[in-house]
């Protein structure tokens, strides 16, 4: 039986209580999995707000996972979000009704609002992603927050100075001394912003400039990534001297986006056939025992039986049992010559822990590899997310811990060299930290927001 506050609330919505409703906006699979970080860290607070969700890109499976609401329409544009390394894609966008959609989404943002208001709530939005979600928020009438995933200092610069571009249009991405435009600043500085959280200190650093309310917390994005082992275990209990006798582990990483992850692994496939033969060659290099394992983390919405048919026609045979175990209990396993390859969809961090280095044609995987303090080399395929451009854009985000080829025939040299320089491993390894930061951030920033919003 309800006590009789709580039937005084019901019956009188105006005197409602006055807990924080929390509106999540996002503009991207990737920026969903950020937020859905920090969301989840504040649910563990004493008084955790209602939390809503609108995101702008896609359909927001992460959000209705965890059972969140969703305050209005969602739809899967052409592009998958990525229109800003191909105009032609913003004009498919377009033309598959996304200028409908954001009205419709900016209408849904202030309806949600007022709504609030009206019982009496306190509304804040949590903005995670670009200026699209951070506009949203400015134009709401709420109280806001923004979590700042797309742009990094390091696309123009790092602590040395500005980065040497020969690129026409480069001057535009810094034009004013950051790479967030006096517009987007602006929107920072709104009295109604409680606080901009940048993906790293550089930009930090640079935004403080302008005394906005800028916390330099981390990146949310190394976060939810331990592995399901305490130890390194590339081999079964039994065996001896593990550390001695352990293979390279090469971590593939073919992308999440359907159809152009498939296109992405025929050519990681190249690479790896181009891998195998120059290791033949080298085999003390590759480990005491010459035996090269590639781990291939597949995202669950890819078909693995496709992913293992070109890996048939090009010789790979069928195998029960991996000799490195990950936290996959059902892998797909093959095997050719002195090679194991491994196809799971169900040990991702186990992927990014285990690999000694990457071949990459991904975006938030790529960064979480190089985060975690290890090389990985990339190469452009023809998009819509990973080409040239992004890739290109993603070098420079990343620094030395992204070495970028333009053809497969170029990688097994750079592994090579690698490899006899076990020194450049630890400046690759204190680039990565640098550059994404420690983990925690989710944390660091649900205890932030609950200041700057009030959450009692």
């Amino acid at each position: 039986m309800r006590d009789l506050s709580q039937l005084h609330q019901a019956t009188n919505p105006q005197v409602a209580t006055s807990r924080l409703q929390l509106l999540v906006l996002s503009n991207g699979h990737g920026e969903d999995m950020i937020s859905i970080r920090i969301v989840q860290e504040l649910q563990k607070l004493a008084t955790p707000p209602d939390i809503f969700a609108l995101p702008l890109v896609g359909e927001g499976m992460a959000y209705q996972n965890l059972h969140i609401s969703l305050i209005g329409s969602v739809r899967t544009m052409p592009s998958g979000g990525f229109i800003y390394m191909d105009g032609r894609q913003l004009m498919g966008d377009v033309r598959g009704g996304l200028l409908k959609l954001t009205y419709q989404q900016i209408q849904a943002v202030r309806r949600w609002v007022s709504g609030q208001k009206k019982l009496g709530h306190q509304p804040a939005i949590l903005a995670v992603g670009d200026i699209v979600p951070l506009l949203f928020a400015a134009i709401s009438g709420a109280k806001y927050a923004f979590v700042g995933t797309a742009k990094s200092e390091y696309y123009v610069r790092d602590e040395s100075g500005l980065l040497k571009r020969s690129s026409s249009g480069a001057w535009w991405e810094n034009f004013s001394g950051s790479v967030y435009h006096p517009w987007e600043r602006w929107l920072m500085g709104l009295r109604r912003c409680r606080g901009v959280f940048p993906r790293d200190s550089l930009t930090a650093e640079i935004l403080k400039k302008w005394h906005l309310p800028v916390f330099d917390l981390g990146n949310p994005m190394m976060d939810g990534l331990t592995p399901t082992f305490t130890t390194q275990q590339f081999y079964s209990p039994s065996d001896q001297d593990t550390e001695v006798d352990r293979p390279l582990i090469v971590t593939l990483l073919p992308g999440s986006r359907s159809p152009e992850a498939y296109a992405n692994w025929d050519l990681i496939t190249v690479v790896v056939s181009a891998l195998m033969a120059s290791f033949r060659e080298r085999d003390a290099i590759c480990s005491a025992t010459g035996t090269v394992v590639f781990l291939a983390a597949i995202a669950p919405n890819l078909d693995c039986q496709i992913l293992g048919e070109t890996l048939r026609i090009k010789g790979w045979r069928p195998i029960d049992t991996a000799c490195l175990q990950i936290g996959d209990p059902n892998p797909l396993v093959f095997k050719q010559k002195n090679a194991e390859l491994i196809l799971t969809q169900n040990a991702y961090n186990d992927c990014l822990h285990l690999g000694d280095l990457a071949i990459a044609m991904a975006g938030t995987a790529t960064e979480q590899f190089v985060g975690l303090g290890k090389p990985a080399i990339a190469i452009p395929g023809t998009g819509p997310q990973y080409n040239p451009a992004f890739a290109e854009a993603q070098s420079r985000l990343l620094g030395p811990s992204l070495i970028l080829v333009d053809q497969p025939a170029k990688v097994p040299p750079i592994v090579q060299s690698l490899l006899k320089n076990p020194d450049y491993f630890q400046i690759i390894a204190e680039n990565g930290i640098q550059r994404l930061g420690q983990q925690g951030a989710s944390q660091r920033i649900a205890e932030c927001l609950k200041e700057r919003f009030d959450i009692n």
